[in-house]
C-alpha cells in the first residue's frame, strides 16, 4: 500500500535544490526546476554538457563528490545518481542536516516528489501518485492537459491583474460577493473567447452595483455524431449551458454531456416535418438569452454548412445578444474519414464540392452541369430520398454511369454502414433496403479506395 501524500505548493524562488548526479536523470530534474526561480546546485564528479550549458545566476555546478557540509535544514535534495549505495549514503547525510530528500531510484524513501504539472500560469495543476505509479500520473496529466485550454493562462492573468487593481484601490469589492458574482457571470468565458473588453464592462457593472444578468448564446457544431469528435471548446460550452435547443442530428451520447439541470428543447427538422419553424427558433434563442441565461444552440455537423447558423446568429446580433460560434466537424469530413474515403487524392480528385440534396416540388434544383467535372469529388448532404433522381440527373448530364458512389448511413456512430455501388446500380440497391437517415452521399473515383482504407471495418 502506498503512503499518504500531502500536495503542497512552495515558493520556488525561496528554495534551494541540490541535484546529486550529473547524468540524464539529473538533467531532467534541472530542466523541471530551471524556470521556477529556485536556486539550484548540481554536484557530481562528472556533469553532462546538457546541464553545464544551463549554468547561470540560479544554477551552479560543482564537479566533485557531495559532502555533509553541502546540506542544511530546509533544503531540497534530489538524489539522481545511478548508484544505489551512493544515493543511500547521500540520503543519510542530507537528512542528518535537516534537508528533505527525493530519491529517483527509491520512491518509497522520498520525503517529497515531483508531480506532473499542467502549466497554465498562474494556474498550475499538479498530479502525483507519490512515485507509486508514474504511468498513471502521466496519463492523468495528459487527459487534464487536453481539457484545460491554454487560454486559461489568459484568464488567470486577467483575474490576477484585476485582483491587484482592486487591492490597490482599497475597495471592499475585492472579496466575497463580488468575486462569486464575477465568476458566475459571462466575464470568464468572454476572456477565454479573447473578448476582454466585454469582460471589463461586466466588472465595471458589478463594481457599480448593477445587476449584471445579460445572457449569452453559444452556436455550437456537434459534429457528425461521435462525441469524441467534439472540440474542447464545444465540450466546455456544452457543460456550462442553462438551456439547449438541439437538432435531430445531435446524438444521444452528446446530449448526455449536458448538465443535469440544463433545460432541453428539441427543435429538429426532418423532411416535411419541422418541429419548430426556423423563425421561431431564432426568436426563442433571443428570448431565453434576454432572461440572463446561457443559451446553447446545438447543431449536428458544422453550423455554417447547411445548418442555417448564419440566420440564427444574425437575429442574435440584431437583438444585441452576446454570442459565440464554435465550428464542428462537418458530416462530409467526419463521415468520409470514418468510411475510409478521402475527399481529395492526387490520383483521383483535386477538388471537392458540397451540395444539399433536398428536393423542391419533386425535382432537383441543382446546377447539374457544374457538378459534372473530372477529378472532382461530389458530396451530397441530405440526399437519401432524392437519390434515384440525383443519380439519373448526373448520368443525363454526362457523368459516366459506372462512376463509384457511396451512401454512408449513420456516419461515425457505432452502427455506421457504408453502401457502395455505381450511379447506375445505386437506385435499385437503395430501393431494396431500409436505409435510415442521417446519410451522406459521396460520388467520385475516391469511393474506390473504401475497400482498402476502411479502417472501421473490424
Amino acid at each position: 500500500m502506498s503512503k499518504s501524500h500531502l500536495p503542497l505548493v512552495i515558493n520556488a524562488s525561496r528554495a534551494r535544490f541540490y541535484i546529486i548526479g550529473g547524468g540524464a536523470v539529473a538533467a531532467r530534474k534541472v530542466k523541471t526546476l530551471i524556470d521556477t526561480g529556485a536556486v539550484i546546485y548540481v554536484i557530481a564528479p562528472n556533469i553532462d554538457n546538457a546541464i553545464l550549458d544551463l549554468a547561470g545566476d540560479r544554477l551552479t555546478c560543482h564537479e566533485r563528490v557531495a559532502g555533509e557540509e553541502d546540506y542544511r535544514a530546509g533544503d531540497y535534495v534530489v538524489l539522481a545518481t545511478d548508484d544505489k549505495a551512493t544515493n543511500e549514503h547521500q540520503a543519510r547525510l542530507a537528512r542528518s542536516s535537516g534537508a528533505w530528500v527525493c530519491r529517483t531510484d527509491e520512491p518509497e524513501d522520498n520525503d517529497f516528489s515531483f508531480p506532473a504539472v499542467v502549466d497554465r500560469s498562474p494556474l498550475k495543476v499538479a498530479i502525483s501518485t507519490g512515485g507509486a505509479t508514474p504511468a498513471l500520473t502521466r496519463l492523468v496529466r495528459d487527459r487534464i492537459e487536453a481539457f484545460i485550454p491554454t487560454d486559461y493562462s489568459r484568464l488567470g492573468q486577467w483575474l490576477e491583474t484585476l485582483r491587484l487593481r482592486l487591492r490597490s484601490e482599497g475597495t471592499s469589492k475585492e472579496r466575497g460577493v463580488f468575486w462569486r458574482r464575477l465568476m458566475q457571470s459571462q466575464a470568464p468565458d468572454q476572456v477565454l473567447a479573447r473578448q476582454e473588453a466585454s469582460a471589463d464592462k461586466i466588472v465595471e457593472g458589478l463594481l457599480s452595483g448593477e445587476n449584471i444578468s445579460a445572457g449569452e448564446a453559444f452556436l455550437v457544431g456537434a459534429g457528425p455524431g461521435d462525441p469524441d469528435l467534439l472540440t474542447f471548446r464545444a465540450l466546455r460550452l456544452i457543460q456550462m449551458s442553462d438551456v439547449v435547443f438541439y437538432d435531430r442530428l445531435v446524438s444521444p451520447a452528446i446530449l448526455s454531456l449536458l448538465p443535469d439541470d440544463c433545460e432541453r428543447h428539441y427543435v429538429g427538422k426532418a423532411r416535411s416535418d419541422h418541429a419548430v419553424p426556423q423563425d421561431q427558433i431564432n426568436q426563442r434563442l433571443v428570448d431565453e438569452a434576454l432572461k440572463g441565461r446561457r443559451v446553447l444552440r446545438l447543431k449536428g455537423g458544422d453550423p455554417f454548412i447547411f445548418g442555417r447558423g448564419g440566420e440564427e446568429i444574425q437575429q442574435l446580433a440584431e437583438a444585441g445578444i452576446p454570442f459565440q460560434v464554435v465550428p464542428g466537424i462537418t458530416a462530409a469530413s467526419g463521415c468520409s474519414s470514418y468510411a475510409g474515403i478521402p475527399l481529395t487524392h492526387r490520383d483521383h480528385a483535386q477538388s471537392v464540392r458540397f451540395v444539399t440534396g433536398h428536393l423542391k416540388d419533386g425535382t432537383c434544383n441543382l446546377p447539374w452541369d457544374e457538378l459534372i467535372h473530372p477529378q472532382q469529388t461530389l458530396v451530397i448532404y441530405m440526399g437519401l430520398v432524392g437519390l434515384p433522381e440525383i443519380c439519373s440527373q448526373l448520368i443525363a448530364h454526362g457523368m459516366p454511369a459506372e462512376t463509384p458512389i457511396a451512401l454512408i448511413e449513420k456516419g461515425t456512430l457505432p452502427d455506421q454502414q457504408v453502401h457502395t455501388g455505381t450511379l447506375a446500380s445505386m437506385p435499385e440497391y437503395v430501393a431494396g433496403r431500409k436505409i435510415q437517415a442521417p446519410t451522406l452521399t459521396i460520388v467520385g473515383s475516391v469511393v474506390s479506395l473504401h475497400s482498402t482504407l476502411n479502417w472501421r471495418s473490424g
